[in-house]
């Protein structure tokens, strides 16, 4: 059993660095090697989407010089990437408070989003500026201000409000670095993803781990509140 969706908590670029004596950015440089080879792995094994958690809505609070480098990143992979991404046919798609990002990032996350809008091999999504609490909130307020009277507000027509709405449920939430939580990251649509926390830091994490959280998740027993029995007599159907 393959996933269609995974989405990863990229965790550790920092305590990558500090445990070779090297400044937070170096971290940072190193994990988008990282970026490109599992988003090259992901398309190879026939991923439908793959979500990075690529800056977090908390993330504005580093250190200044920490987040312009985190910005100048971005806008060289958006600028770099550009043509193996079109070459393979990803569409990009982003999620978050975009318009906060500065005019280095949202301009060729814009034209590369719009040109590469009819791609159809793999959907790459980077959540930036993004946080799971807000997102939920956004949706209601634009539930609200579509018009959609409360009795008819259920989950399935909040869910059309999402900026997910259009991308395959999340099948795995994957963390590097060991740490065990989600951190405000898609939580409306984790709650019935299966979890894969590994020690391996960011920057080391390369298709080899993808494979391997893949593999777990093929074990995994998805029940969605029945019971085994029940799931074993829908597959023999």
């Amino acid at each position: 059993m393959k996933p269609r969706h995974v989405a990863i908590i990229m965790d550790g670029n920092g305590r990558w660095a500090h445990h070779r004596g090297l400044p937070r950015v170096e971290g940072h440089r190193k994990g988008a090697e990282s970026v490109r080879d599992v988003v090259r792995a992901a398309r190879q094994v026939g991923l439908e989407c793959l979500t990075l958690y690529a800056f977090s809505s908390q993330n504005w609070q580093r250190p200044p010089d920490e987040v312009a480098t985190l910005m100048q990143l971005l806008a060289d992979y958006l600028t770099e990437d550009r043509g193996e991404i079109m070459e393979n046919g990803i569409r990009l798609c982003a999620i978050g408070a975009i318009d906060r990002l500065p005019s280095l990032v949202r301009e060729p996350l814009d034209a590369l989003i719009r040109d590469s809008a009819m791609n159809r091999q793999m959907t790459l999504c980077l959540a930036l500026s993004y946080g799971g609490r807000e997102s939920i909130v956004e949706a209601a307020r634009a539930a609200i201000r579509a018009g959609v009277p409360e009795r008819r507000l259920d989950e399935a027509a909040l869910a059309r409000f999402l900026p997910t709405h259009d991308l395959p449920p999340l099948d795995l939430l994957i963390r590097t670095s060991g740490e065990q939580r989600i951190s405000n990251f898609l939580l409306w649509e984790s709650a019935y993803a299966e979890l894969y926390f590994t020690d391996a830091l960011w920057p080391d994490f390369r298709r080899g781990d993808l494979y391997a959280a893949l593999e777990v998740f093929s074990g995994r027993e998805r029940r969605f509140g029945m019971t085994s029995d029940q799931l074993r007599v829908q597959t023999d159907r």
